[in-house]
C-alpha cells in the first residue's frame, strides 16, 4: 500500500524599505516608491514577496491578501475607537489618569 504524504511551502514577507543587500535594481524601486509615497502625501508603501508551492493563481492570492486587509482594517478601527474613549476619559476624569508618586 502506497501512503500519499501531501508536501506544500509557503513563505510571506512584507517589507517597508530596502534589505542592505539590495541591489541597485532594488535601491531604484525603493527610490520611486518614496517618491510616489511623497506625492500621494499619504499612505505607506510595502513590497509583499511570497512563494507558494504548489502554485496558486494570483486571484486566489489576491483574494487572501483582500481578506487580511480587512482584518487589518477591523483592528485599526477598533483601536481607533479604544484611543478616542481613553481620550475622553482622560479629559472627564483626569484624576484618574494621574501619577501618584510611590511613598
Amino acid at each position: 500500500m502506497r501512503v500519499y504524504k501531501p508536501e506544500w511551502r509557503c513563505t510571506f514577507s512584507v517589507n517597508e524599505g530596502m534589505e542592505e543587500t539590495g541591489g541597485w535594481r532594488e535601491r531604484l524601486a525603493w527610490f520611486i516608491r518614496s517618491l510616489a509615497d511623497r506625492l500621494d502625501g499619504s499612505g505607506r508603501t510595502i513590497k509583499i514577496d511570497y512563494d507558494v508551492t504548489p502554485h496558486i493563481s494570483r486571484e486566489e492570492v489576491d483574494n487572501c491578501l483582500g481578506k487580511g486587509f480587512a482584518v487589518t482594517q477591523s483592528l485599526l478601527t477598533q483601536l481607533a475607537h479604544q484611543a478616542a474613549c481613553e481620550n475622553v476619559m482622560r479629559e472627564a476624569k483626569a484624576e484618574l489618569f494621574e501619577e501618584h508618586p510611590q511613598r
